[in-house]
């Protein structure tokens, strides 16, 4: 898993979201739902798209 960027819904932040937030995730069709803690401790939910052989820039955490 790597670190992502989210913008917030509920104090409007974009946030840098690690690993360690991370409370699910689901393969779907469109990529991975990932369900996770904000910083700011809203529950959220992200799509990150599945990778399809293009370049991205992956952070290690």
């Amino acid at each position: 898993m790597f670190m992502f960027t989210h913008d917030c819904s509920a104090c409007d932040r974009t946030q840098l979201i690690f690993p360690s937030m991370i409370t699910g995730a689901t393969r779907t069709d469109a990529g991975t739902q990932v369900t996770f803690e904000c910083w700011c401790g809203a529950p959220q939910t992200a799509l990150r798209s599945a990778a399809k052989g293009e370049n991205r820039e992956m952070v290690a955490a």
